[in-house]
């Protein structure tokens, strides 16, 4: 990476994870917690980015619920860097706001944008691919977005359709599509030229707040504001009260796909192919995946049981997560089953998409304790 590139990684952390309760909770969410090793997810996030960025560029956009438990596993990234919002306002704001406080310091600086709860598999790799992406964004009015080349009609990612590819590696892009349905995410798999939305997206910091004062024209000022009482007495109570003022929009559908409508040579916006292995962990049934990829607590019959000990008499394919017991399976067949101090999760891999609905649930019971 270029010497005079300063890189500040942005860390989106403000999620409460609930498709993987019982484990995560609104204090304890899935970013915070150990999945897949003794690192957390968050901890694993920013160990990656070493290479690239002193502690002190780390900025985390979280809340108040897991900052505590933040600021205690990364004790190396000041505690004015990790910023709480107010109010959940989803990640167009969450990024905004920490280019707007970031304009105000170095408008040139390159900002990553990254998921706080994602795996990685080859990290090397992943460097490798970060440091072409700050170039470019640090080349112009560049935004860039990692996508990662599909291995199925998935229904729960974004899609990034490319057009040209340059000499450096890098894909015009085209358009974006949040989510399509089961017939449209097979079209794009077979057409070749589409990759899964990684979150991953680097830019300037005077891009994206460009982007935003184009984009979100009501939203802009009012991040404007709260970045110019940054580091006054009045910074928290002047946030408390316009944060919740800002549109509830994710970055994907408040900059991506506006900018892409001018067109892929208009755009600015481009491509690269993030082959190192990427996971994002959205239920249960992909750590499971994960896990069995990994080689890691299964058994000779792909079942996944991190517990106190276990046996399994025909029984394949369940994930089982209780590590005070000793689990016995018995003629069953790709089931979760999850138990924590205080809850047992009992469904299956096909529904463990569904597991935030019991969150909702429980909230509209106000069974608070639970959730």
């Amino acid at each position: 990476m270029p010497q005079s590139a300063d890189f500040r990684p942005i860390i989106l952390a403000g999620g409460s994870g609930t498709r993987f309760w019982p484990r995560s909770r609104r204090a304890r969410a899935k970013q915070v917690l150990a999945l897949d090793g003794e690192r957390t997810m968050i901890q694993r996030t920013v160990d990656r980015l070493a290479p690239l960025a002193k502690r002190d560029d780390v900025w985390i956009i979280t809340n108040d619920l897991l900052s505590p438990t933040i600021c205690d596993q990364l004790d190396l990234v000041p505690k004015d860097h990790v910023v709480c919002e107010p109010a959940a306002r989803n990640t167009a704001p969450a990024a905004g706001l920490a280019a707007f406080l970031i304009e105000r310091i170095n408008p040139d600086a390159v900002l990553g944008i990254f998921p706080s709860d994602h795996v990685i598999g080859d990290e090397a790799a992943f460097l490798a691919v970060l440091e072409d992406a700050i170039k470019i964004a640090a080349a112009g009015e560049n935004m860039v977005v990692l996508g990662v080349t599909p291995t199925r009609a998935e229904t729960g990612y974004g899609y990034i359709e490319t057009g040209d590819t340059l000499d450096d590696g890098s894909m015009r892009v085209r358009r974006f599509t949040e989510k399509p349905n089961q017939e449209r995410a097979e079209e794009f798999v077979t057409a070749g030229n589409y990759h899964w939305n990684s979150g991953i997206f680097v830019w300037s910091a005077r891009t994206l707040a460009d982007a935003i004062r184009e984009h979100l024209s009501e939203t802009a000022p009012i991040l404007e504001e709260i970045a110019a009482a940054y580091g006054t007495p009045e910074f928290r109570s002047v946030f408390e009260r316009l944060y919740p003022q800002c549109e509830n929009i994710s970055v994907d559908y408040a900059v991506l796909e506006p900018r892409s409508a001018k067109g892929e040579h208009r755009s600015n916006l481009y491509c690269l192919p993030a082959n190192f292995g990427w996971n994002d962990l959205g239920s249960w049934a992909a750590l499971y995946e994960h896990q069995m990829e990994q080689a890691q607590h299964v058994d000779q019959h792909e079942n996944v049981a991190e517990c106190a000990g276990s046996m399994a008499i025909d029984a394949e394919g369940n994930y089982i997560f209780s590590p005070g017991k000793f689990v016995a399976l018995v003629g069953v067949k790709d089931l979760v089953v999850v138990e924590t101090d205080d809850a047992i999760l009992v469904t299956t891999r096909h529904h463990s998409q569904d597991v935030g609905k019991i969150v909702k649930q429980l909230a509209a019971n106000g069974r608070e304790e639970l959730i």
